[in-house]
């Protein structure tokens, strides 16, 4: 049989009852590894007269479009995500009054969560954070209520604000990232489906443990989060299966 295209990859906790499986989403490459370590027994002649397997290594890694915040939660981390979402309010503009009271409050001042910067419209150049009493160029800004103070001396100027925020909306999620003890090892399984002509193939993967997740972004390009992991064999001994469509 032919196989053609990333097919679809399901994943499932182990080490938690009452699981809920979980579509990778939009998978663009899955790739498995299996090898085996080997020892060579040798005579006086050049090549070996015996050859025995040792141990054994299985490993998967998995690339997908979506970026799946349960995914890389329950399978990844082991954690729990919560609702709420932590957003970055960029470049956003306002001017500071030509007289009167030299404070401006953000949009987002009721959910403030963190200052990033404040810039010059014009050129670009930062202003400098003081902790009270700014000068020219300088501001100082309340970490609770979102409401930043300007000089006199920057009196009409027009500014570019960078800063985060919180929302609470249902549909949204955020996760942390914990210090667990070492050890702590969530486990899941694993099903991939992919099929070509009418001709399905199947691989189950028992028990596996995720050993890296990488995030990157690229200019002009989408992000493809990357998982990888390995697998062991399960309480029963058994490490996975592998069904194929016809007989070849």
């Amino acid at each position: 049989m032919f196989v053609f295209g990333s097919g679809v990859l399901f994943g499932k906790r182990t080490d938690i009852s009452n699981a809920t499986p979980l579509n990778f989403g939009l998978v663009q490459e899955v790739s498995t590894d299996l090898s085996f370590d080997t020892k060579m027994l040798y005579g006086q002649y050049a090549f070996p007269v015996a050859i025995a397997r040792g141990k054994a290594k299985f490993t998967a890694k998995a690339k997908m479009a979506r970026v799946s915040g349960l995914v890389m939660a329950n399978l990844f981390l082991g954690v729990t995500p919560t609702v709420g979402q932590a957003l970055t309010a960029f470049a956003e503009p306002h001017s500071v009054a030509s007289s009167g009271a030299l404070t401006i409050t953000v949009t987002q001042a009721a959910t403030f969560v963190e200052d990033w910067g404040v810039v010059y419209a014009a050129t670009g150049l930062p202003l400098t954070v003081v902790s009270s009493g700014p000068t020219l160029g300088t501001y100082s800004v309340n970490p609770v209520t979102g409401v930043y103070t300007f000089s006199a001396a920057d009196a009409g100027a027009a500014l570019l604000f960078n800063y985060t925020y919180s929302t609470t909306t249902a549909g949204t999620q955020q996760l942390t990232i914990i210090n667990p003890l070492m050890g702590t090892t969530p486990t899941f399984e694993a099903q991939l489906y992919t099929t070509f002509n009418g001709l399905p193939m199947n691989i189950k993967l028992f028990q596996c443990v995720s050993s890296k997740l990488s995030l990157g972004t690229k200019l002009d390009d989408f992000m493809i989060p990357e998982i990888d992991f390995d697998i062991l064999a399960n309480a029963a001994g058994n490490v996975g299966t592998m069904s194929f469509g016809d007989v070849s």
